[in-house]
């Protein structure tokens, strides 16, 4: 990988790119690191350093604004309402016939759906920043462990108008971060949103990693190092693992000319779902703590008491087990949504296409929805596994700051997946570059 960065550089053009995309990545940090008007940094900075790392019910969102979120800098939303907005489309695409009719239309329909993503996204960014100022008010950005005024009130300005410039400077910034991303997508290397992640989590490893050190020594912070290298291997391994079915396309006489005749495959990932099985367990296991903001925090009862055990405590075995069976539900759920062996199966028929010893039709749509359930299950258990890793992580560790390890699960998945998929864009553009054929 490291020579084929090192030949991108030689090369001009792709010198170019790889510039322009560390150009909008620098943009984008300077973007997390400025204060939103009307927010105190030096009080946020004091709350910061109080809660030591500790932040609930929003470290994963702070993780992937890559500390951004609780600074409540222009940048705070990250690109986690674009990450929503993409999966609420497609979701939607599987019950709205009308968007899974423009999905077939090709180029044409996808600038439609894309256009679509964008005015959500643009709408839940008014949504979240509205609810991140009012937890920021009051206090439960961060769990109520820090007294600093967050946004000060008495300064001559009417309130309304703070938090209405607030709100709109943290949505806009939205807006700005997808579209740096697109920026990355067309001019530079990579998938633009998936580079900007990338860039927020990568840029949360040397703190989180110096506070293990500093805790509990060299030892352990080195160990930690030694497995994490260890879980990386193995994500890397099983992110290329796929199942080739050979596809066979039978000739065919058009006017004058020959077509088909070719032999090729469809590739089944191992891991089909990617990350958005991880999301979605997650997004459904911070509900309960949600929950636990409309109880009497004073006189807590015996239904918040068992919430805060079970399934708020990161290292709760009851947590670890609804974590894992939940991701497990999400890879099968969004593997059959995303891809329809049926459809497959008729394109197939449709253009000569079948795979040898099975007939065309029904019988390749069955064929294909047999090797896909038996696959899933091996990815879906590779998902569970890599994700609840973090969770015995907080055990060992034995530190409840560590909501904010980086060293696992979603991180690692999102880091790998996105370097990967870099390393090999970029391998693509310098064959063809360099491509030297049979003749030298």
């Amino acid at each position: 990988m490291l020579s084929a960065f090192l030949s991108a550089f030689r090369t001009p053009d792709l010198r170019k790119k790889l510039l322009f995309t560390v150009g909008i990545i620098a943009i984008y940090r300077l973007g997390a690191t400025v204060p939103s008007p009307g927010v105190s940094y030096g009080n946020v900075q004091k709350c910061l350093e109080a809660i030591e790392g500790s932040t609930g019910v929003l470290n994963l969102l702070d993780l992937f604004s890559g500390g951004a979120l609780l600074q409540l800098s222009i940048f705070a939303l990250g690109i986690m309402p674009y990450i929503t907005a993409s999966i609420i489309l497609q979701l939607l695409t599987v019950v709205i016939p009308r968007l899974e009719q423009l999905r077939k239309e090709g180029q044409a329909g996808q600038a439609k759906i894309t256009q679509y993503t964008r005015y959500l996204t643009l709408g839940l960014g008014i949504l979240q920043a509205s609810a991140f100022v009012a937890l920021a008010r009051s206090g439960q950005l961060f769990n109520n462990q820090c007294n600093e005024e967050i946004i000060p009130t008495g300064t001559g300005i009417p309130d309304w108008l703070t938090l209405s410039i607030l709100v709109m400077t943290m949505t806009a910034g939205t807006g700005m971060v997808m579209w740096l991303g697109e920026l990355i997508t067309d001019r530079g290397v990579g998938n633009g949103m998936s580079v900007l992640i990338f860039t927020s989590i990568a840029a949360r490893l040397p703190s989180e990693g110096w506070r293990i050190k500093e805790s509990q020594g060299w030892w352990k912070f080195l160990l930690v190092i030694a497995l994490v290298l260890v879980v990386i291997t193995a994500v890397t391994f099983i992110e290329q693992a796929q199942r080739r079915i050979p596809v066979q396309y039978a000739k065919r006489m058009i006017g004058r000319r020959m077509y088909g005749g070719t032999s090729t495959y469809i590739p089944l990932k191992v891991n089909q779902a990617g990350v958005i099985p991880v999301i979605f367990g997650s997004s459904l296991l911070y509900l309960p703590q949600l929950a636990l903001q409309f109880f009497d925090q004073n006189d807590p009862g015996k239904t918040q008491a068992w919430i805060q055990n079970n399934l708020v405590d990161p290292t709760s075995p009851i947590y670890i087990a609804v974590y894992f069976l939940l991701i497990i539900f999400f890879t099968y759920f969004y593997v059959s949504i995303t891809f329809n062996p049926t459809e497959v199966a008729d394109n197939m028929k449709k253009y000569g296409g079948f795979v040898p010893g099975i007939r065309p039709g029904k019988p390749t749509a069955d064929y294909l929805d047999f090797i896909l359930s038996r696959i899933t299950l091996p990815g879906a258990l590779y998902l569970a596994i890599i994700s609840i890793l973090p969770n015995f992580f907080f055990i060992w560790l034995d530190r409840q700051q560590y909501l904010n390890f980086p060293f696992g699960g979603t991180a690692v998945l999102i880091m790998v997946g996105v370097a990967l998929e870099t390393s090999k864009q970029i391998e693509s553009q310098l064959m063809q570059r360099n491509y030297e054929g049979f003749l030298r």
